[in-house]
């Protein structure tokens, strides 16, 4: 199975969260969404207020970002939009976060 080359395995975020230097996670799912299911520490900035949060990311601009939605759809398409805004190299969850309940966190309701 090959993946995008902006995506990142949910194994890597996994054992990145738990390193030195973790990543920042954006949840880019809407609220009710992120009511049902979510991660702990994530920052919830829906996908349609992103460039509008823009400011807000500049703070952790020296960070490494994975964004993640449902099943990395739409994670892909903030992954693009930050990647032209210059932010360097953020990746995408790949699988989201059905994909992280599946293999991570079976805790983490599906939906």
């Amino acid at each position: 199975m090959s993946r995008h080359p902006w995506e990142v395995e949910v194994d890597e975020i996994a054992a990145a969260l738990s390193g030195e230097d973790p990543p920042l996670i954006i949840d880019c799912r809407e609220p009710s969404e992120i009511a049902t299911a979510s991660i702990d520490g994530t920052l919830n900035i829906p996908m349609g207020e992103i460039s509008a949060r823009l400011p807000d990311l500049e703070a952790h601009a020296d960070r490494d970002i994975v964004v993640m939605c449902h099943h990395g759809v739409r994670s892909l398409q903030v992954v693009a939009f930050l990647r032209e805004a210059g932010f360097d190299e953020p990746r995408s969850m790949a699988g989201g976060i059905d994909r992280w309940s599946q293999e991570i966190d079976a805790g983490v309701p599906r939906y």
